[in-house]
């Protein structure tokens, strides 16, 4: 999705979030799985395109903040702790976006738009909610985990489309969260056994040198997109 994206029709976004949060839309896990394979040969170029890409630039946006912090703390040892902390969160916090494009990925190659490696640098824009929601997000399921851990299960899957509505529905950081998790719930199973299922592929498909993650890894995306498109509908695509 390219920054033409950021105003969408609010109508019809509207309507398809409301569809999706009544339980207007079903799935099945074999065929989602299996059309999630077919659309590997066209998203697995510039998913790893992608993917590397975004790995040399966290790689050398990590050492160059590490040597600040570093020439920081010679100076002051209480400020480069301070630096050295800020700037941790910085590359955090620039995660999100990249996260964000890799999702997108998926959900373009699911309705069949242009898909290009860049789409991993398109979402800067949406920085603020998508960290906002990726703390709230982290914190909510923290606590989840640590009562019976079954409340954390339910938010991980609940939780699953947070930043695709961000990003392609312009949603704020509470509404995605809470819309993902309300639509996601009327058919809790279904999502969690499409992603335990995916998780079995992925875990298998690393044995025994992992190269069996150079399809798996673009497949999940791929999934992903597809149950997004089958929940929410894409904008662009209408």
């Amino acid at each position: 999705m390219s920054t033409e994206n950021t105003n969408l029709t609010s109508t019809n976004d509207s309507a398809s979030i409301e569809s999706a949060v009544a339980g207007n839309y079903d799935f099945s896990i074999g065929d989602t799985l299996k059309e999630g394979w077919q659309q590997v040969s066209g998203l697995k170029r510039p998913f790893w395109a992608a993917a590397v890409v975004v790995f040399i630039f966290m790689l050398v946006a990590g050492l160059a903040l590490s040597a600040i912090a570093n020439v920081l703390s010679l100076t002051n040892g209480t400020v480069g702790l301070v630096a050295q902390l800020l700037l941790q969160l910085a590359v955090m916090a620039a995660i999100y976006p990249f996260m964000a494009g890799i999702a997108m990925l998926g959900v373009r190659r699911a309705v069949d738009l242009p898909i290009s490696y860049q789409e991993a640098f398109a979402y800067f824009a949406y920085i603020s909610p998508l960290v906002v929601a990726g703390v709230l997000m982290s914190i909510l399921m923290t606590l989840g985990f640590l009562l019976l851990i079954i409340p954390g299960i339910y938010l991980s899957v609940g939780y699953m489309f947070t930043v695709q509505l961000v990003v392609e529905k312009n949603l704020s950081a509470w509404q995605a969260m809470e819309t993902s998790r309300k639509a996601v719930t009327r058919h809790w199973f279904k999502f969690f056994f499409t992603l335990l299922i995916m998780g079995i592929i992925f875990v298998l498909s690393a044995i025994p040198l992992g190269l069996g993650l150079i399809w798996t890894y673009p497949m999940l995306v791929a999934v992903m997109g597809i149950l997004y498109r089958d929940t929410f509908g894409v904008q662009q695509a209408e």
